[in-house]
């Protein structure tokens, strides 16, 4: 197997591990624990499932650490199409991921309230619920606004794959386009934060992105990037 094939199959492999483990902790734990319009039940689905949560929480950190040894990995095999865009792609994955970290503490503090529930005998299970819901808010808009990064990382790094001749352009047009999905999602919650989500538009802004995500990785694992000199 040659080099560039070789190093398109591990980028395959951690975009697989990036997009597993986003799912996990992005979709499945919350849609498992959390009721945003009910923080009693919150609080008692996450008592109750509290290792399912934290599980989450290790998946979001497994899922950061992807992401960055993903740009380095993509990194390696485009910079000869362009190394200062190249740069810049892993510039925006390193200023998500700082994001995602500190996105982290919400979460972290959800934890300690329930661990810690007898410090807060002086407040209601009601009371604490709310602190609890609100701190999960917290970390659902981090998470909004960090869309930003998501996608701008994807503009250079569909850049490249158009540019490239060891990929299909097809990716990389679907991946820049993809770019402005995230960012058409977190202007419609900021500015229609009661309505977007009802309308069609968050499904459609969904669709470039996750084609051209899914697709790369799956070509990067099944097929594999080609040599210059095979095209």
């Amino acid at each position: 197997m040659d080099t560039t094939k070789k190093d398109s199959r591990i980028s395959g492999l951690l975009y697989l591990i990036l997009i597993l483990s986003g799912i996990f902790n992005l979709l499945y734990v919350p849609s498992k624990l959390i009721i945003w319009k009910n923080p009693i039940e919150t609080h008692k689905n996450i008592i109750e499932n509290i290792d399912l949560f934290k599980i989450g929480i290790l998946s979001d950190i497994i899922m950061f650490l992807t992401f960055i040894l993903l740009s380095f990995s993509l990194y390696k095999l485009l910079k000869k199409v362009h190394e200062n865009v190249s740069i810049i792609m892993v510039i925006l994955v390193l200023i998500s991921v700082t994001i995602s970290f500190a996105n982290l503490i919400p979460k972290l503090d959800v934890i300690y309230l329930i661990q810690n529930s007898n410090y807060l005998d002086s407040i209601s299970f009601n009371e604490q619920s709310e602190r609890l819901l609100l701190l999960l808010k917290s970390n659902h808009n981090g998470i909004l606004m960090n869309q930003i990064f998501w996608g701008l990382w994807l503009f250079p790094f569909g850049y490249l794959v158009f540019k490239s001749k060891i990929l299909p352009k097809f990716f990389g047009i679907l991946l820049m386009i993809g770019c402005f999905g995230y960012i058409t999602d977190f202007i419609g919650f900021l500015f229609f934060p009661k309505d977007y989500g009802k309308t069609i538009i968050p499904i459609l802004a969904t669709i470039p992105h996750a084609v051209g995500e899914i697709g790369i990785c799956l070509w990067f694992l099944i097929v594999g990037a080609k040599t210059e000199n095979k095209i």
